[in-house]
């Protein structure tokens, strides 16, 4: 498929041949035409790591200052006392047996992210075919199987993200919306980035953060000098 007018005007504006300062890159982005519809701002970040080796993969979650702008749809399996506490905290869906048959004899996936108490992960497991592969399978290293099911609603309402290093040693996430201001932007994007850093596996050997980009849902990649995180302004 041929580029897009507003593409080609957007890819214009950038210098490929330097790396920008954080604060910089958000003001080019901001300057880029405008689409029909409040597009992502997204990062892509290229670690020296091997993901084919367990001791460098790169996974967690961070609940960004700004929020991420869209509401997120929350599923949670607990019975009891904790089904409550989902329902208080604002979970969208709260249930165990008869959501899990939903899922499997229906093919009903109206929800962003499932978040479960360990004693439910025995009906979550069946599951797994049909939540791995669209990344929405509780994890407790990413806090969504746990007891604490209210902190977890709230956490993932107000704007968590997770994160994982693919294949090729790269991670995408969103961080926010083009209507985002400066500011807000910013420190999503600082946030993400010090989450990842601070992830960085003991096998990991060389440089870390190799590259840096950041763009919108339509627009081109905006190189980040990963220097400038830290005082970005």
């Amino acid at each position: 498929m041929a580029p897009s007018k507003r593409y080609k005007a957007s890819f214009e504006q950038v210098d490929r041949s330097r790396l920008y300062a954080l604060g910089e890159a958000v003001d080019l982005l901001a300057g880029f035409p405008v689409c029909k519809f409040d597009e992502r701002v997204e990062v892509a970040i290229n670690l020296g790591v091997d993901p084919k080796h367990a001791d460098q993969m790169v996974r967690g979650a961070i609940v960004l200052p700004a929020g991420t702008g869209k509401e997120t749809r929350i599923l949670v399996f607990a019975k009891g006392d904790k089904e409550k506490e989902a329902v208080e905290a604002g979970a969208d869906h709260v249930g165990g047996e008869d959501l899990a048959k939903k899922i499997q004899s229906e093919g009903w996936l109206e929800f962003d992210r499932v978040i479960a108490t360990p004693d439910m992960m025995s009906v979550v497991g069946r599951l797994g075919k049909v939540l791995g592969p669209r990344g929405l399978m509780p994890n407790p290293k990413l806090g969504t199987v746990t007891m604490e099911v209210g902190a977890a609603v709230q956490e993932n309402k107000a704007g968590k993200v997770e994160y994982r290093v693919d294949k090729n040693g790269i991670i995408h996430a969103a961080v926010g919306k083009r209507s985002f201001d400066r500011e807000k932007l910013i420190a999503n994007i600082r946030a993400l980035l010090d989450a990842v850093i601070k992830a960085k596996p003991a096998a990991a050997k060389g440089v870390y953060l190799k590259k840096i980009s950041i763009s919108t849902t339509m627009g081109p990649g905006v190189r980040v000098d990963p220097s400038s995180i830290a005082e970005a302004a």
